[in-house]
Formats: C-alpha cells, sequence, structure tokens
C-alpha cells in the first residue's frame, strides 16, 4: 500500500474506483475519496456480485445460496498496486484500481475470474514454464441508437459521409475516426497500455487494436480497462463502440485473437522450440490439448448467445480446432515466425469474452495437452471448412452441457466456479428465449 499511496500522492488523485469484474468482464465495485481508501486499504463487495448476469439477474436461490454463503456475507477486496490506472476521461483526477477478491480466511475466492487466470498461472510456474500471450480485439463503431429493436448504422466520419461496403486494411477508411483514435491513444499511453497496430478489419467500420505480447494477467487487465476506455472515448465524439461478437447482420463478426507461447521461466527460451528450430513436442502437445479441451471449456471463449453467431461456414471465424501454419480458416493458426517466437493463434475467442476467463481457459486447455501429452491431428493443408471431425458446439446450450460435464475443468477451475457459470449463462439463455425476434414477426406473423 505504501507504494499505491505514493503513486496517488504524485498524482494528487481525489477519487479511486474500486473494481472487480464479474462474469461477464462488466466492472463492479465502489468509487470512493482517496482518504478512505487508504484508510480502508480496499473494499468490501457482496460476493453474488460474482454470480451476476448481463442482464442484472441472479441465479434460482437453491443454487445461489449452495454456492455462496447462505447469510449472504460481504468479500474483501484487496487492491493490486501493480494493477492501478489513471481515468483520464474523469473531470476530477481519478485512478481505477484493480481489486482481487478473499474470502475473510484470506483465501481467493473460487468465483473471481481474476483469481481463476492466477491459478492457471500458478500451473506453469510449478512446470518452469512462463506463458506469454497478445490479444487482438476486434470491434466495431456504429451510430449512437437509443432504440435496441433497431439495426445499428455507421457512424458519419470526418468527411460527413457514412462508411459503405468492406474496406479491409484501409487507411483512408480508419483515418475518418482520427479525432476518435488520437483520444483513445492518448488515453491509453497515460495509462500505460501496451498497444500497438490499429487496423480496419473487414466490416463497415469495424476496427482491430493489436496489444504487444508480454505477461497474460497484465494483459487481461489491460484488456478489461481498454474496453472502458474505447467506450469512453466513442461517447465523446458521439459514436458508440461495441465489443458484441456480432452486433451486425451480414457483417463480419468480432473476435478476441489470442496469440500465446509458452518460455522456460528459468532461461526464457521458448518450449516451442528444438534446439534445430523445429517444433518441439511441448508445442505439439500444446496444440493437441486444445484441441481436445477447448470444445469442452468454449463458452468461457464464446460466452452468449450472440457468441455463436460467429461460428458460421465460410466467414472470417472459424469453426473447428483444427491448426495449420499460416492458415487463416484453422481454429488454431501458427504464424510464420522465428524458432524463438514461435506461437498460437487462437481464433476462437469472440470479443465479447471475458479477457481473464478466455485466456485463462486457452492457457489451461494447452497446459493440460503438455502434462497429458496428446498429441494433435495432422496440420490442414487448404481450407479447413471442409475438415469436419473437430468441429465445434453449434449453440450455447450444447457448450455449455459439455462444459459442465468435463472433470478437467472441474478439477482445475473448481466446481464452484463451474457450477457458477454455467448457471450464471442458463439464466442469460433463458432470458434470451423469452424475447421475441424482428425475423420471427417478419415471416412468421402472417405466414404459418
Amino acid at each position: 500500500m505504501k507504494d499505491l499511496e505514493s503513486w496517488l500522492k504524485e498524482r494528487r488523485i481525489t477519487e479511486v474506483e474500486c473494481l472487480v469484474s464479474d462474469i461477464t468482464g462488466i466492472a463492479r465495485g465502489k468509487i470512493t475519496p482517496v482518504s478512505k481508501f487508504m484508510a480502508e486499504k480496499g473494499m468490501r463487495l457482496p460476493e453474488s456480485v460474482l454470480l451476476q448476469t448481463v442482464t442484472g439477474d441472479y441465479v434460482e436461490d437453491e443454487l445461489y445460496y449452495s454456492l455462496l454463503d447462505p447469510a449472504d456475507i460481504d468479500m474483501l477486496c484487496r487492491p493490486d498496486s501493480s494493477a492501478v490506472y489513471p481515468v483520464p476521461w474523469a473531470l476530477e483526477p481519478t485512478a481505477q484500481v484493480i481489486h482481487d477478491c478473499y474470502d475473510k480466511m484470506g483465501n481467493p475466492i473460487e468465483l473471481s475470474c481474476r483469481n481463476q487466470l492466477k491459478k492457471v498461472l500458478a500451473l506453469y510456474a510449478e512446470q518452469g514454464w512462463k506463458p506469454v500471450v497478445a490479444p487482438e480485439m476486434e470491434f466495431y463503431l456504429t451510430k449512437r441508437c437509443e432504440d435496441p429493436d433497431l439495426p445499428l448504422l455507421p457512424p458519419i466520419g470526418r468527411s460527413g459521409r457514412q462508411e459503405t461496403g468492406r474496406q479491409s486494411f484501409s487507411i483512408d477508411a480508419a483515418n475518418e475516426f482520427d479525432p476518435l483514435f488520437e483520444d483513445m491513444y492518448d488515453w491509453c499511453e497515460v495509462q500505460g497500455l501496451d498497444i500497438d497496430t490499429l487496423i480496419h478489419e473487414e466490416g463497415t467500420a469495424q476496427m482491430e487494436i493489436n496489444f504487444r505480447h508480454g505477461d497474460p494477467l497484465m494483459l487481461a487487465d489491460q484488456v478489461f480497462v481498454f474496453k472502458r476506455t474505447l467506450r469512453e472515448a466513442a461517447l465523446k465524439h458521439d459514436v458508440v463502440a461495441t465489443f458484441m461478437a456480432k452486433p451486425i447482420t451480414n457483417e463480419p463478426g468480432s473476435a478476441m485473437h489470442i496469440h500465446q507461447s509458452v518460455l522456460d521461466a528459468a532461461t526464457g527460451k521458448s518450449v516451442f522450440a528444438n534446439e534445430d528450430g523445429s517444433m518441439s513436442q511441448l508445442f505439439l502437445h500444446h496444440i493437441g490439448g486444445m484441441q481436445r479441451f477447448i470444445p469442452e471449456a468454449l463458452p468461457l471463449m464464446a460466452p452468449n448467445v450472440n457468441s455463436f453467431r460467429r461460428f458460421l461456414p465460410d466467414t472470417s471465424a472459424p469453426v473447428n480446432v483444427e491448426w495449420g501454419v499460416e492458415n487463416r480458416t484453422c481454429g488454431l493458426r501458427v504464424p510464420d515466425s522465428s524458432p524463438q517466437n514461435r506461437r498460437i493463434e487462437n481464433r476462437l475467442p469472440g470479443a465479447d469474452a471475458n479477457a481473464y476467463l478466455a485466456i485463462a481457459a486457452s492457457l489451461l486447455c494447452g497446459y493440460l495437452g503438455m502434462v497429458q501429452q496428446l498429441n494433435p491431428s495432422a496440420p490442414v493443408q487448404g481450407r479447413a471448412f471442409e475438415r469436419r471431425n473437430l468441429r465445434l458446439p453449434f449453440t450455447l446450450e450444447q457448450a455449455l452441457e459439455r462444459m459442465e460435464n468435463c472433470s478437467e475443468l472441474e478439477q482445475y477451475m473448481g466446481h464452484r466456479f463451474v457450477t457458477g457459470y454455467v448457471a450464471v449463462k442458463r439464466v442469460e439463455n433463458e432470458n434470451f428465449k423469452k424475447v421475441i425476434s424482428s425475423w420471427e414477426r417478419e415471416f412468421l406473423l402472417l405466414s404459418v
């Protein structure tokens, strides 16, 4: 807390946003004067916020009280001094501090997404391995729209016109939103976020930001903060930024591609490469684990009903866990690189996924392959869409059923977490099924 206190004083911070991530990735917490924050050295929150759905509902009472203390007690949230960021869009000097969640005995709470990622990183550390990741975040810019029944439209750029058609990698199309992106880059620099390249993606007003590779926990924190930052920059310019997996009909979905590699913690050398530079057995086992377990862990990478709208053949999103070198039709792409930089790009997670859980799940699947020595299938040459032996669950319901029946996920992530996560997502799915879509009204109303 001494370092944290010095940091706050140097920047004359007057308010602190004390944050934890819930299962969806929503920032929950309290806003407090800096004096109270320093006096209390953290905050208390009901543990139930970790079982809250995206609609604000909770799981059924019987399950709720079996996963939580029947008295609905508070958890203790302690600030992480390595996860402190200014809030550059705030009117008063404000900091946001990410907290870890503990019970009254000081044990990490299993339902916490950040704790789940820390648990996976500890598994790697026990083996003398150090994972490295680099997320890529896709998102859409749209006009502001108050009516959720109306389709989203592209925003007006500097030229005074809406973007039309596909503008993949267009510099001029990205420059249409220069004022917004200048604020985004300035605010990210103030916060120390390691963002790198800005790309115009395939969809209309769809963009991608790449993060530099680094420590998985640090980068999960940064993705969590970046989503808040981009949304605020967009609102400042009267635009909406959305990380929905599939926000617009007939447009590509938005992904959170995760590049991941593993180093020897003692030497810093990649364990994915042999001395002669060839692919190591650990590398192949890592792929084998991802192929085996990603279909079981898919709800952690595709957490919403809307997430599964991305997975369509012959689109930019994969529909399998095949692997191949420089092959974007595979769920697991191996980019061409030097042996030391050899990595796997997991192309399955959606931009709507909770970064803590998507990274934790992706790394856990690879870890299980390494310790269980699982061999991958043969790499794909050509279009992976034509291969059907390694397909994914088609719906969220199917995916949740596979997740809750996976003994390895329960062993490593814990019964409370797996049960609670599946329950939250089932409540959200039931809420979705109560809503009648415009397609049903358009095609069924007078026809059936």
